[in-house]
């Protein structure tokens, strides 16, 4: 099965190329549609509620001149997932966003949190990550299309999950904005960033993200969801992040890009520090391209030895404002970099990511790479 997904994958890629062009492509993606209208609770539908925040989101988006969007659906209509990442791939897509509701037997859940391609065992993800998967049912041969792919089976779930880790750190950049924004635009509950294998995600060749704005099942907060008000807040969080992550990723010049401002990546409801010009505390004292993990950000400054970090060493540290961001290891080569995120992660660290340097600055990713 991954064998045949893999190759699916190198067929559109040929078929459709991706690139970073002159301007940044957003491709918005709402959710369900037509015969299909996701959760259902106390009036609040799913489909109505993702539209119509994605049409504000790409409003807002439209404003800035470097920016191209290209929706999924504008109107209530059913696209199939597979449409929706031939539409994303075929624009050429700079990133790639899916707007969700969520919903639980238990009316007292609440909260938003954002999605990135990944292997979970864990219960509630593979919870939403199936019901989300469900609408493939809807569609005509979808056990051939999707090579008999279980949406009720936890092992179809995981099983598409290993794919393109390509862009999985710069995926986990933008989840970590959203969840951030949300935190500064909602008082709502900041669930995190998260890893589950959603269908809709796993095509996409370009940084993706599958949003969770909130419960509609909750009365109070499907009532902000299907509020005037309440989409207006989530699409100026939404598009606020969008922005903040074409500041660190989008460069057409295609020069080495200086990042003034950073994501304050948020794990919890506390809101985040005001955001100022990084100024690193311990200075790189290597040269050319370096790459580092970064695992944790807190407004508390910690000694940086291996007891504080879950027995991770060597541990450096920048200021970010008043927030303090620590870093695993200092590789000059990207391949050692993922050893170390992967180390992290077993360690706890599941938000973790790699950065990178140049001559001490902070550079884009994807530039050092190339």
């Amino acid at each position: 099965m991954i064998h045949k997904i893999a190759t699916f994958l190198v067929v559109l890629t040929v078929a459709f190329g991706f690139g970073q062009t002159t301007k940044f492509k957003v491709v918005l993606d709402a959710g369900h549609g037509g015969k299909d209208y996701g959760a259902v609770y106390h009036g609040n539908i799913e489909k109505n509620i993702a539209l119509k925040t994605v049409l504000k989101v790409g409003a807002i988006l439209e404003k800035d001149p470097q920016i191209e969007v290209v929706y999924t659906r504008q109107t209530d209509v059913f696209i199939e997932l597979q449409q929706r990442a031939k539409i994303a791939n075929k624009s050429k897509g700079s990133i790639f966003v899916s707007m969700h509701c969520n919903a639980n037997k238990s009316e007292a859940a609440s909260g938003n949190e954002t999605y990135v391609m990944g292997i979970t065992r864990n219960a509630s993800n593979l919870e939403v990550a199936k019901a989300e998967n469900e609408v493939v049912t809807l569609e005509s041969d979808y056990k051939v299309k999707y090579d008999g792919f279980d949406p009720k089976s936890p092992e179809s779930v995981i099983g598409i999950s290993i794919l393109q880790e390509e862009y999985l750190d710069q995926s986990i950049e933008l989840a970590g904005n959203v969840q951030q924004f949300f935190t500064k635009k909602t008082s709502n509950k900041n669930r995190g960033v998260k890893q589950a294998g959603f269908l809709v995600l796993r095509q996409i060749t370009m940084p993706r993200v599958l949003i969770e704005m909130g419960f509609v099942s909750n009365k109070e907060e499907g009532a902000f969801l299907n509020s005037e008000s309440g989409q207006d807040k989530l699409a100026e969080a939404i598009s606020g992040a969008i922005l903040e992550y074409k500041k660190e990723f989008f460069n057409p010049s295609k020069e080495p890009e200086v990042k003034e401002k950073e994501p304050v990546k948020t794990t919890s409801e506390e809101k985040p520090v005001e955001k100022e010009q990084s100024k690193p505390v311990e200075k790189q004292s290597n040269k050319g391209i370096v790459y580092k993990v970064q695992i944790a950000a807190s407004s508390k400054k910690l000694k940086t030895v291996p007891q504080n970090f879950k027995g991770l060493k060597p541990i450096s540290v920048e200021t970010s404002g008043k927030l303090f961001k620590y870093f695993y290891g200092m590789e000059t080569q990207y391949e050692e970099a993922k050893k170390r995120l992967d180390e992290a992660k077993k360690k706890g660290y599941s938000s973790a990511y790699i950065v990178a340097y140049k001559d001490g600055i902070k550079i884009n990713l994807a530039d050092a790479i190339k």
